[in-house]
Parts: C-alpha cells; structure tokens; sequence
C-alpha cells in the first residue's frame, strides 16, 4: 500500500509543495505542525527508512534540506531550524525541518495552529525565496 507521501507525489493527495525535483518533493505536513513553518523533505522513492537509501538520494535529501534551512530560518524568524528524522508515524522517509524558538520545542507530540490561509501565505513567501537562487 502506498504511504500518504507516495500519494502526494502521485498527485492523488493534495499538500501545500514548497519545491520538487525529479529526486526530492518538500511540503507541508497535513494538519500536525510542531511550529509554524514546518516542513519536510522526502525523498520520491518509497523507503521505510532512511539508512536503506540509496547513497545519492541520501545525500540529496541532506543538501536540499540545508538549502530551505536559510530562507526557512529567516521567513519566520527563528533562532534555528531543528532536524527530526523519527520515522514512525509514516513508512516513508522524510526529514522534519522545524523553525525553532526555544529548546524543547523539537517535540514530535507538540502541535501548532496554523490557518489555511497563513499556510498559503508562507508557501508563496518560501517559493519567491527559493527562487531568488
């Protein structure tokens, strides 16, 4: 059966995409936000975990999630951009990108709100970013 990520990839599921590549697909998660901005990047391959990648796409999700950390940190005005590869609550790779404000706040069970029309606001904001280079 095929991970709720395959179907966004497929296009069967709709999601809130920052930036894709043949590779790599970054978007936002459904509903469970940890702080306002959270994104993650997923590899298009359907892996259960990140170890069995494929070299290449293991370091290419790496350098794409070095490459959003940047505008990411700035757009919300983070202290930081904290990491999370946890891997349990879908069988599909992916890397949690979080701004972070405060220590603690990398909590997978913590959760934001965030209206539909601020994420719509955010992806817009991100893609002009990311397209600047």
């Amino acid at each position: 059966m095929s991970s709720i990520f395959t179907k966004i990839i497929n296009k069967e599921e709709k999601a809130y995409i920052v930036w894709q590549d043949s590779d790599v697909i970054v978007f936002l998660p459904k509903g469970h936000f940890i702080n306002k901005g959270h994104l993650l990047v997923v590899p298009k391959v359907e892996v259960d975990y990140i170890f069995d990648l494929d070299d290449n796409i293991y370091h290419k999700l790496w350098s794409i999630a070095k490459k959003l950390s940047k505008p990411l940190k700035e757009l919300t005005n983070a202290k930081r951009v904290g990491v999370a590869v946890e891997g349990f609550s879908v069988a599909h790779v992916h890397i949690h990108l979080t701004p972070l404000y405060n220590q603690g706040e990398l909590d997978p069970n913590r959760s934001v709100s965030w209206s539909e029309e601020e994420r719509k606001l955010f992806v817009n904001r991100l893609k002009k970013e990311l397209s600047k280079g």
